[in-house]
């Protein structure tokens, strides 16, 4: 099962990754800056929560461990592991339908409400990485 030590960190190819879902205690990282944005990580077994310039973007229950996360101008991507299976909630647009897509394959299709926010389910399988894409449609 792959971590990320140090809770938060900026990837060589421009994305971040964040969480470590083996820690028993809540730990943070506050005011991590990465290509003009502040990021904000809470993390533990039970809960892994990002959020960037003060607003909310990612949160899993239980805690995850999060990979190359990027955002786009249709979404987000990025690759996820788990202990167990875990519920996903992200910060994205407001009343836009967005495609689910897990380890290239269409999941489904959701509509953002107020807010933003949009809930996944990703099975974790264990030592192996579940890649998620989230487009604009």
């Amino acid at each position: 099962m792959a971590i990320v030590e140090e809770l938060l960190r900026a990837e060589d190819d421009g994305t971040i990754s964040f969480g470590n879902f083996k820690l028993d205690e809540k730990q943070k990282i506050s005011d991590f800056e990465h290509m003009g944005d502040t990021y904000k990580v809470k993390t533990f077994k039970e809960l892994t929560k990002l959020e960037k310039n003060e607003a909310f973007l990612y949160e899993s229950n239980p805690g995850t461990a999060v990979f190359h996360f990027v955002e786009t101008e249709n979404g987000v991507i990025f690759d996820v592991d788990a202990k167990e299976d875990a519920q996903i909630t992200l910060g994205l647009e407001e009343d836009v339908k967005y495609a689910v897509i897990i380890n290239g394959e269409y999941a489904e299709t959701i509509t953002t409400g107020i807010g933003g926010k949009l809930s996944v389910n990703v099975a974790s399988v264990e030592d192996e990485l579940t890649n998620v894409e989230i487009q604009k449609l």
